[in-house]
């Protein structure tokens, strides 16, 4: 029986929150107690999420070159089970390498899953002719974000195979490489708050009462962001949606740490929120447009490549920053150098993802041509 629509979407939702929203991004608002705890450096507290970020960027490389061959559906079947498995298991020890080892294996799971989970729902999406629905897919994310800082607030408290993918007929679209660039320094320039925001919270004495509610602010804030920047993307291009969400986010990092006031964190960790789910969804979707397009409007190449190859780009962002931000707030004593370099970063980023060659009649043609609506 043929599944409804919805109900893909609604699989996908479910798949990206258990393995992005809570597989991934849990670790957030529970940081600040595993370092307590345990004793971390700052070190430490950088590398575990590293690791984490390797395994997705293998994880990502692996899905984008093949060699993870079968039925897409199984591979995030057993993804799925392993990420579900390691996240558990990251309560049963105490030890860093067991950390480490977990982080890396879950991180290869949730980019197995953003990879093949995210092509099995566009192309099942996408041959219904309900792409539209695509936001309810990555949506499964912020909002396991936003659980995720509820529960860690309540203890302060109290199978078909799908046909293989098309091969390439139209060679590699250069297109892809400023988006796959801004990507990876999209990875780097967000992760480093996103990361450390609760831990920067807990060591600021005039806005340390807000650290039980700041990453619900950052999943609150996420919520509506796919729906926003995809909706900006219709209207200007998905270029110009990326940049002004990268520049937003920038803005976000920036004020994190250059304001100890209450009210200017707040809004930090809102644009944070409001626009890292955004710019994922919305460079993903392009990724795919310009596959399907093929260089000069022509036929299209394997969209899993496009998608892997973006994933790994943010990946390789995503395991550098936390080892970096984590390094260099160890020598300095603050997430403020850190913290500018990545908004630095951001802005680089934006800069960068507007040189891509797709204008918004490009966009709306590709967008067609794929089975948008």
């Amino acid at each position: 029986m043929k599944s409804s629509p919805l109900i893909i979407a609604l699989g996908g939702m479910i798949a990206m929150a258990a393995t992005i929203g809570i597989g991934r991004f849990v670790y957030t608002p529970i940081l600040p107690y595993m370092a307590d705890a345990l004793a971390l450096t700052k070190g430490e507290a950088g590398l575990i999420p590293a690791a984490n970020f390797l395994g997705y960027l293998i994880g990502s490389l692996m899905g984008a070159t093949g060699v993870m061959r079968g039925d897409r559906r199984r591979w995030t079947l057993w993804a799925l089970a392993l990420s579900a498995a390691t996240t558990a298991a990251m309560a049963l020890t105490v030890s860093v390498p067991a950390f480490l080892l977990l982080r890396f294996v879950g991180g290869a799971t949730s980019a197995f899953v953003m990879v093949f989970g995210s092509a099995i729902v566009f192309d099942q999406l996408a041959a219904a002719g309900r792409s539209e629905l695509a936001h309810y897919h990555f949506a499964g994310a912020v909002a396991a974000i936003a659980l995720a800082a509820v529960m860690v607030m309540i203890p302060r408290r109290a199978g078909s195979v799908l046909p293989p993918a098309p091969k390439s007929t139209a060679g590699f679209d250069r297109r892809i490489i400023p988006l796959a660039i801004a990507y990876g320094l999209f990875g780097f320039g967000y992760v480093i708050t996103a990361t450390f925001i609760s831990v920067l919270v807990r060591q600021t004495p005039s806005i340390a009462a807000i650290e039980p509610v700041i990453w619900l602010i950052v999943g609150l804030a996420a919520v509506p962001s796919v729906a926003l920047w995809a909706w900006i993307g219709r209207c200007l291009g998905n270029p110009a949606s990326i940049a002004l969400a990268c520049l937003a986010e920038s803005a976000g990092v920036a004020a994190t740490v250059l304001f100890d006031s209450t009210a200017a964190v707040l809004i930090g960790g809102a644009f944070l929120g409001g626009t890292f789910m955004g710019i994922t969804a919305v460079g993903m979707t392009t990724a795919r447009e310009i596959s399907l397009s093929g260089p000069g409007g022509g036929s299209g190449s394997d969209p899993r490549s496009m998608l892997g190859l973006i994933v790994a780009a943010f990946g390789a962002g995503q395991m550098a920053g936390p080892a970096f931000g984590g390094y260099i707030a160890g020598i300095t004593g603050s997430f403020v150098v850190p913290s500018l370099v990545a908004s630095g970063v951001l802005i680089v980023a934006a800069c960068l993802v507007m040189t891509l060659r797709m204008s918004k009649a490009t966009f709306l043609r590709d967008s067609q041509s794929a089975g948008y609506r």
